[in-house]
């Protein structure tokens, strides 16, 4: 039988092992960059508006990468991640190839962060973070304070990426339980999902659901097919709404007209447990700016490498 003693210092233990825990999450802090780089932010910031006045798609694809980076291992960048000897790059996973973009854009932003702060201070995963939600203010949408201070990952996986990133084939179900893999909630679902308020899709992600599916107004598909063949044309666009390069409501408010571009968007309203969300963020613009900005503090704090952990990368394509 254990001692006393013995009991008091598993206990101390698991305690202590727990608070560990707590530090970790929460040593993430919007002021983290305050004293070491004050120029960081701002930098940031300015480079984002300008990628997205070239080119408006650029504010989506930015606001993509940070996503489809925290629900591959957390938030460390990942995705950044070049192929290598050692690299199982998860830009070749079946949801990133030839269609995750807006690599360069990092690439510029880190070197000019590097160069105001003087050295290597600012991690890729941080800059991922900021960036995503500098995108979503140059469109038009809701800020919100960056909890900053993650690291950067050595290794990626490619098969993480393609079970863990959430499909646009999914049905409702299959995505709430995607999202509870997380530690992300119904709410969290759909308050994410309108990202996709901005942006557009390939012809070959929603092809599908505008020949065969029936939960869809029948003029939204018949001018969907017009650029949407149903042999070729996979890497045609459509926007995702009628307001790709405008973050606003339009998205929700065409679920419920049976308008969403991609299967699992429109599983969000047809007869559901998140149809209520929907509605309320249809009509309600101030409750889905509140809860998406809260929801993507929530995802941007997806398993961060802290501390020890990780390293700054030099290059955000390779490790150091």
């Amino acid at each position: 039988m254990a001692s006393s003693g013995s009991v008091f210092y598993l206990s101390a233990l698991i305690i202590l092992a727990a608070a560990a825990a707590t530090v970790a999450s929460s040593s993430l802090s919007p002021y983290y960059y305050d004293r070491v780089c004050p120029e960081a932010l701002p930098t940031i910031k300015r480079l984002v508006e300008a990628a997205v006045y070239r080119e408006q798609r650029m504010g989506a694809s930015l606001l993509r990468l940070h996503f489809h980076d925290c629900f591959v291992n957390g938030c460390d960048a990942s995705i950044l991640l070049d192929p290598s000897p050692t690299i199982d790059s998860e830009k070749n996973a079946r949801p990133n190839l030839n269609s995750a973009r807006g690599f360069e854009v990092i690439d510029q932003i880190k070197q000019a962060v590097d160069e105001v702060c003087g050295r290597p201070v600012v991690s890729c995963a941080d800059i991922l973070a900021v960036v995503a939600r500098d995108s979503v203010v140059a469109l038009g949408g809701p800020t919100w304070k960056v909890k900053l201070g993650r690291r950067d990952a050595t290794t990626a996986s490619r098969a993480k990426a393609d079970s863990d990133i959430p499909s646009p084939f999914m049905d409702l179900p299959a995505l709430i339980n995607n999202f509870k893999n997380q530690g992300l909630n119904e709410k969290d679902l759909v308050a994410l999902s309108g990202g996709h308020s901005i942006g557009f899709a390939q012809c070959f992600v929603f092809r599908n659901r505008i020949y065969s599916e029936t939960n869809i107004d029948p003029k939204f598909a018949q001018q969907r097919r017009s650029t949407c063949p149903r042999i070729g044309g996979n890497s045609t666009l459509s926007p995702l709404d009628p307001t790709p390069a405008r973050f606003d409501t339009a998205y929700f408010t065409n679920l419920i007209k049976k308008k969403g571009l991609l299967h699992s968007d429109q599983q969000l309203f047809n007869g559901g447990s998140t149809d209520g969300i929907v509605k309320t963020y249809s009509s309600n613009a101030k409750a889905f700016s509140a809860d998406f900005a809260r929801s993507m503090v929530k995802m941007g704090n997806i398993k961060p490498l802290t501390g020890n952990k990780g390293q700054i990368r030099l290059n955000c394509r390779k490790v150091n």
